[in-house]
C-alpha cells in the first residue's frame, strides 16, 4: 500500500474498492456503523455498446455511505480496512494503460499525470471531524489513476476547512470460487487537529473505468461477464472499523437485461 502522511487520508477509505465491482447492498450489525454500498455498470465515454450489457466493456459508478454514532459528535467509527470481491466472470485488463507514479502525484499534483492515466472521472468524498464534541462536515474530490505494477492510486483533495491532498493505493489479485478478483487496502487513522477524534469517512461517489484502442478494437479496464448465474451476480465486501467491528456485505446483483 502506498502512503503519505496527511490529515485527510480517511476520505479515500472506500474509493479504492470500486474496480471490478458491479453492485453491493446495505449491511450492518449491532453496535457497528451502518453501511450502504451500490455499484452500477454505466457506459464508457465515447464507447458505443458499453455499460450494463453482458460481455460488454463498462465503467462502474460507485456510491457509499457510512452512518453511525460510535464517535462523540454522532460520527461513525473510523474506517481501517476494506476488502471487496467482484463476481466470477468479471474481467480486469490491467496492462496497456498509461500510468502515473505516486511521486509525480505527490510532488507535482494530478495535473502532471498523463490524461490517459486517469482511471476514473472526478468523484466526490465526504468526511466528518469531531471537534469539541461537534461533527464538522468536510467535502472534497477524489480521482483514480493507473499506477505501475497493475495498481491504482486514489488522489483526494480536501480544500476546506483544512486544505490537504491525499494519496492511497491498493492491491488487486485473483480470487476463486464465486469471485474473480479481490481488492484490498488498509486505512490508517487520520488525526484532524490536536486532541480531536480521528477523521470518519461518511460518503464516496466515484465512477471508475477507462479504455484504449488496440488494432482498432476497444480494450476496457472492466468487462462484464458473458453469463449471469440464476439469481444474479454474487458479490461480497468487508469493512473494518476502529471500533473493532467488521461489516460483511453479501449481495446478488441483478443480471443485465441485454447481451453483447
Amino acid at each position: 500500500m502506498m502512503r503519505m502522511a496527511s490529515t485527510r487520508r480517511a476520505l479515500l477509505g472506500l474509493a479504492v474498492a470500486v474496480a471490478g465491482v458491479l453492485a453491493i447492498s446495505p449491511a450492518g450489525a449491532s453496535a457497528a456503523p451502518k453501511v450502504t454500498l451500490k455499484a452500477v455498470p454505466v457506459p464508457l465515454k465515447g464507447v458505443p455498446g458499453s455499460g450494463d450489457i453482458l460481455g460488454a466493456p463498462t465503467a462502474v459508478e460507485f456510491e457509499m455511505t457510512i452512518r453511525g454514532t460510535e464517535v462523540t459528535g454522532d460520527a461513525p467509527s473510523q474506517l481501517r480496512g476494506v476488502n471487496v470481491w467482484s463476481p466470477k466472470g468479471v474481467k480486469l485488463t490491467t496492462t496497456g494503460f498509461v500510468t502515473c507514479t505516486l511521486s509525480t502525484l505527490e510532488l507535482k499534483g494530478p495535473e502532471a499525470c498523463p490524461k490517459k492515466s486517469q482511471a476514473s472521472a472526478l468523484g466526490s468524498v465526504e468526511a466528518s471531524d469531531t471537534i469539541a464534541g461537534e461533527a464538522i462536515k468536510e467535502k472534497g474530490t477524489v480521482q483514480a489513476f493507473f499506477a505501475p505494477n497493475k495498481e491504482l492510486i486514489f488522489y483526494a483533495n480536501a480544500p476546506s476547512p483544512i486544505s490537504a491532498q491525499v494519496y492511497v493505493g491498493g492491491t488487486i489479485h485473483p480470487s476463486s470460487g464465486l469471485y474473480s478478483y479481490e481488492f484490498e487496502t488498509e486505512v490508517p487513522l487520520v488525526e484532524s487537529v490536536p486532541g480531536a477524534a480521528a477523521v470518519s469517512t461518511e460518503a464516496v461517489d466515484i465512477k471508475v473505468g477507462s479504455s484504449y484502442k488496440k488494432h482498432g478494437k476497444t480494450v476496457s479496464y472492466i468487462t462484464l461477464p458473458n453469463k449471469c448465474p440464476k439469481g444474479g451476480f454474487p458479490l461480497k465486501a468487508e469493512l473494518k472499523f476502529e471500533s473493532g467491528e467488521s461489516v460483511v456485505t453479501e449481495y446478488k446483483a441483478p443480471c443485465p437485461k441485454k447481451k453483447k
